[in-house]
């Protein structure tokens, strides 16, 4: 079971199948899961069905408002086959998303920030890796803020839930320059 995490704003904690109001609340709307690499979710049932599935992976937290205690997003650590990239035994894939009426208040780079502390202190991690569809600029802009550096970009990466194929930016966090901060 993963922990609970806490910054300023938020609290990161694992998904329970009482969100899945809250998720579909965000995840129904085209604007978010689309571009991050998956359909918008039809039903709350669709959305407890994910939780159950998807976002009970080890590692894998909410992000719930502190002022509220809803959930608004989502951020966790993908290791292995679970990544959309090869990644070594001692890296994760963060991956990352928050519902529109939260963008542009930082919540997300506060998320990413605070899920990669937790990788590299707590879980003795060498370094973290991030994607998105190369089009996705607010993704690019979470990456910048948290000091991931872009690596490279690979054209004609298939998007299996989306049924496409897509540009894929990556990007890279070494433990020694999070350190540097």
């Amino acid at each position: 079971m993963a922990r609970t995490l806490e910054t300023e704003r938020l609290v990161l904690r694992p998904w329970r199948e009482d969100d899945a109001e809250e998720l579909y609340r965000y995840a129904r709307d085209p604007e978010v899961g689309p571009i991050a690499g998956w359909p918008v979710h039809a039903s709350v049932e669709n959305s407890r069905d994910i939780i159950r599935d998807v976002l009970s992976a080890p590692e894998t937290y909410a992000v719930v408002l502190k002022e509220t205690g809803l959930p608004v997003g989502s951020v966790g650590l993908l290791f292995r086959d679970a990544a959309n990239l090869e990644v070594a035994d001692d890296e994760a894939e963060v991956g990352y998303w928050i519902g529109v009426p939260h963008w542009g208040r930082g919540l997300i780079p506060e998320a990413v920030r605070e899920i990669a502390r937790h990788g590299f202190v707590d879980l003795g991690l060498s370094g973290l890796w991030c994607s998105c569809h190369d089009a996705n600029a607010r993704s690019k802009r979470v990456m910048e803020k948290c000091g991931f550096a872009h690596h490279h970009t690979e054209e004609g990466v298939p998007c299996e839930l989306m049924g496409d194929v897509r540009a894929e930016y990556f990007a890279y966090l070494p433990k020694e320059r999070w350190a540097r901060g």
